[in-house]
């Protein structure tokens, strides 16, 4: 049994060697990055703030503070960046707030631009 496990030790450790000095990383193709989106709120004189604060919390993780400060920008300067993402995320969270506004009979306009 002895003879056994000193065979497979020296085998082991030439099967990690050769996983550490592999070329595979270094050929390694660069990848494109992604496309970002930025996802953009439009003022409205319609859509109640708290509803704004809530949707930037809820879909754009934002904390209580940004998600007001954010509200305000778009309040003051009629359109706001709510967030940055790859178009797919982008525009799954555009449908969702459009949803949840339409669901409580907001006109609440989220759209998606190239970043």
């Amino acid at each position: 049994a002895d003879k056994d496990d000193d065979k497979g030790t020296p085998g082991g450790n030439d099967g990690d060697g050769d996983s550490e000095t592999g070329v595979v990383t270094r050929t390694k193709p660069k990848t494109k990055k992604p496309s970002m989106y930025k996802v953009i709120m439009l003022n409205d004189d319609y859509t109640p703030m708290e509803f704004v604060i809530l949707v930037l919390e809820r879909f754009f993780s934002k904390s209580h503070e940004e998600s007001t400060q954010i509200m305000l920008h778009v309040h003051q300067k009629g359109v706001g960046v709510c967030g940055v993402f790859t178009y797919e995320v982008a525009e799954t969270k555009v449908q969702q707030v459009m949803d949840l506004a339409r669901q409580h009979q907001h006109p609440l306009q989220c759209t998606l631009e190239k970043a």
